[in-house]
């Protein structure tokens, strides 16, 4: 996914890969009952710059030096080029990756796969058989495209599928898009040929009910009903809660899912099995409304990530 960057500073650059650590740290806390089974590991936990990214980071980071080991934040490395290379040099041992980045992006795949664990499932496989990294279970939040619109508007037209809206006269089929997803080859123009409303159609989606703008300002754009009734969106992005839009069901299964995914390489996983059942206790508590939540307080309210996440974690009663 491509998402609007976190404003962190960055510092302390990792020589080799262009890496680079994010100013703030992880706050220091334990386990609950003060166990320590990762004591002695010495782990690199990395995460891509925008928000959501940062935010799994430093829970990541939190969590697993709670548990005992001595953790490196390298949180917030620029693009998902950076990262990713990281960790394949074996410069960073834990990532947080979205199984549709690693189908399409890293693997150059163009088919569909709309059963979530089907495709966590293709992209495990290749990514250990070739690279050696282990992709643990998939999460319960899925950060893909969506459409949605104001809860009001999603109310006075009936609408709550994508159906729903193929259903409405042509003159309230009016969508807000940005420029990147209107000209994929997976995005906007395919979307709406599978919901049966074809682009600059008179009868389907006619060129003058797209209005094409910058990402961020499609939310405010849906939020007012104007110039459009329906936006683009990411599904776990904090502005979908902030502004009371209502993401409507993709019932047609068009867009690929997004499933966060901790990234271990294989290696270290070996070396310190008891890796995996820690983050699957994260990745478990994690769903679409929770991250809407805590990224909206990062990216609407302003709170650092470090402190998000420290938060979090008590809250669910993860760390004492």
């Amino acid at each position: 996914m491509r998402r609007v960057p976190l404003l962190i500073t960055l510092i302390a650059l990792l020589a080799g890969c262009g890496l680079v650590s994010s100013s703030g740290t992880f706050h220091d806390a334990s386990l609950p009952g003060g166990e320590r089974p990762l004591d002695g590991a010495k782990l690199v936990v990395t995460s891509k710059s925008f928000t959501e990214g940062v935010l799994l980071g430093k829970i990541t980071a939190t969590y697993l030096a709670a548990a005992g080991a001595s953790v490196t934040d390298l949180t917030g490395a620029p693009g998902s080029a950076s990262s990713r290379q990281a960790q394949l040099n074996g410069d960073a041992d834990v990532l947080w990756e979205y199984t549709g980045t690693g189908w399409v992006n890293y693997h150059n795949e163009t088919e569909t796969i709309v059963d979530p664990r089907e495709l966590w499932q293709r992209v495990h496989d290749v990514e250990k058989r070739d690279y050696d990294l282990e992709w643990l279970a998939p999460s319960n939040f899925n950060d893909t495209y969506a459409f949605a619109a104001s809860t009001p508007t999603a109310q006075r037209l009936g609408v709550r599928s994508l159906s729903d809206v193929a259903a409405l006269p042509v003159a309230e089929r009016t969508f807000c898009v940005d420029d990147e997803f209107f000209s994929r080859s997976d995005g906007f123009i395919p979307m709406l040929q599978k919901y049966g409303i074809p682009y600059n159609d008179p009868n389907g989606v006619p060129a003058g009910n797209v209005t094409r703008m910058d990402a961020g300002v499609v939310y405010t754009a849906t939020a007012k009903d104007a110039p459009c009734h329906f936006g683009m969106v990411y599904t776990t992005d904090g502005r979908v809660k902030n502004l009371n839009l209502l993401v409507l069901d993709d019932d047609k299964k068009f867009f690929l899912p997004y499933s966060g995914t901790a990234v271990v390489r294989a290696a270290v996983l070996d070396a310190h099995p008891q890796l995996r059942p820690l983050l699957d206790t994260i990745s478990q508590r994690l769903t679409d409304d929770l991250m809407r939540e805590l990224n909206g307080r990062i990216d609407i309210d302003g709170e650092d990530p470090a402190d998000v996440a420290y938060d979090w974690l008590k809250s669910a009663n993860l760390i004492a």
